[in-house]
């Protein structure tokens, strides 16, 4: 099940990913992967894990998102871990989209055996009460 990692901007939500991405290498017999907007991670996660800029493919919106996740999964059946940073500036959608997109990763996780984890910027509160049960918050 797809795990959404919660919170207001400022409250340590990249931190948290950081440090589950570095735990995920260190423990994994296959590859990990962070997709984020941007390079700000680049110094801060091993680079044992595979950082992913999604402005250098291009990658807008929950469709686009859940294609490329799906590519990386079909591209390389060894992907254990896909952690992504800062979802709504890749997804401007918002919480509009959040929940179909959230209900097709959990399917993806399913068939190519992926642990996916979203960062949210939002509280629980303003997120579907169907997500509810996936959300960790910060």
């Amino acid at each position: 099940m797809v795990t959404l990692i919660i919170g207001k901007k400022g409250s340590g939500k990249t931190k948290k990913l950081i440090q589950l991405a570095n735990e995920a290498v260190a423990r994994s017999s296959g590859n990990v992967v962070v997709i984020d907007k941007g390079t700000k991670l680049t110094y801060d996660v091993t680079h044992k894990a595979r950082l992913i800029d999604t402005e250098l493919y291009g990658v807008k919106g929950y469709d686009m998102l859940y294609g490329f996740i799906s590519g990386i999964c079909a591209g390389n059946y060894d992907v254990t871990d896909i952690f992504v940073d800062a979802t709504f500036k890749i997804c401007t959608e918002g919480v509009a989209g959040l929940e179909a997109f959230v209900a097709k990763l959990n399917e993806l996780e399913k068939e190519s055996e992926a642990k996916i984890t979203l960062l949210i910027s939002s509280g629980e509160d303003a997120l579907p009460a169907e997500l509810s049960a996936v959300c960790e918050e910060i």
